[in-house]
């Protein structure tokens, strides 16, 4: 993997604009990835992130038994493969083969990470007090991963109904956070 370690206090950076994500899980040889718009940042540091994933997803299924997940974030490079993994249910066939995505091993989760996304996210299960309610689950990331190589990618955005957007011109404005 030529990705580079990237500090989980600056993880909020990678998700709050709020791109789609591809969500790798993985339970007893089986895989999935979901294509997810539905997340928040939830803490700074820890970085706590809230995923709503449908109990009727297979990836619900996964990621309820095995505790853990990668979030990954795609380019718009890629983009039809995302919307291909988000129209396919991974109950029915293996997402990576199907639309040619690398699975990497990840350091500190037994699911994969994805080789073509700019950003992965390594996470496992710290609160499920909202999951019977809501389907929320709330995500400790515990490793965060980032290629070097691309600055300024260009992420996909959901914007409903099959409409999405790419993200634009990147700028500088005054801010007391650091």
């Amino acid at each position: 993997m030529s990705k580079r370690y990237f500090p989980l206090s600056r993880v909020y950076s990678l998700l709050e604009p709020g791109p789609v994500v591809l969500v790798t899980t993985s339970w007893e040889g089986e895989r999935d990835i979901m294509t997810m718009s539905w997340h928040t940042m939830l803490e700074f540091e820890p970085p706590l992130v809230g995923c709503v994933i449908s109990n009727a997803n297979n990836s619900f299924r996964l990621l309820d038994a095995s505790g853990e997940c990668g979030i990954n974030i795609p380019s718009a490079d890629i983009a039809d493969k995302v919307a291909g993994c988000g129209n396919t249910s991974g109950r029915k066939v293996d997402k990576f083969s199907r639309f040619g995505l690398t699975p990497v091993p990840s350091n500190k989760i037994n699911a994969p990470l994805i080789d073509e996304c700019f950003a992965g996210l390594e996470c496992i299960v710290h609160d499920r007090s909202m999951v019977a309610k809501y389907s929320m689950f709330v995500l400790k990331v515990v490793k965060a991963w980032i290629d070097p190589d691309i600055n300024d990618p260009r992420t996909i955005h959901h914007l409903g109904k099959g409409s999405f957007m790419f993200s634009g011109q990147r700028v500088k404005l005054e801010s007391k956070m650091r």
